[in-house]
């Protein structure tokens, strides 16, 4: 008991807990202040959870190629059709690299849907992982 009453070794321990704080946080708040989740994760919402997959790319992107079950519904329309939208199951958002969803995902949140995820890395990492897209 000695040894951790010893001011230097207190110095030492408050360092070492702060450091081990802030090399955790980002891996325990990675989820969920951006929302963004792997492929593996997004498919597994959408089967198991129930949820949709929802394309914010421009319509004529998603006309080139897409995933097979999702929804077009491009960003500047999204404020639209948030009633076509339901609010008790996942939405994952996906866009062309993983960039863009991020404004689609705070436009949803706030008006109130909370299960909203972004697809890390978009449609890229969709067919990087070999996944089929659907063509119109």
């Amino acid at each position: 008991m000695d040894f951790l009453l010893s001011q230097n070794n207190l110095w030492i321990l408050l360092i070492a807990l702060a450091s081990g704080a802030l090399l955790l946080w980002p891996s325990l708040s990675k989820g969920r202040s951006t929302g963004r989740i792997a492929l593996a994760e997004a498919i597994r919402q959408v089967n198991q959870e129930h949820g949709l997959f929802v394309d914010v790319r421009p319509a004529d992107q998603f006309k080139t190629g897409a995933i097979a079950q999702a929804r077009s519904i491009p960003l500047d329309t999204l404020e639209s059709h948030l009633n076509s939208l339901p609010k008790d199951k996942p939405i994952v958002l996906v866009d062309a690299h993983g960039r863009d969803s991020a404004k689609a995902a705070a436009q949803l949140r706030k008006q109130g849907f909370d299960q909203v995820f972004c697809l890390e890395g978009g449609l890229s990492a969709w067919t990087e992982g070999g996944l089929p897209l659907k063509k119109s």
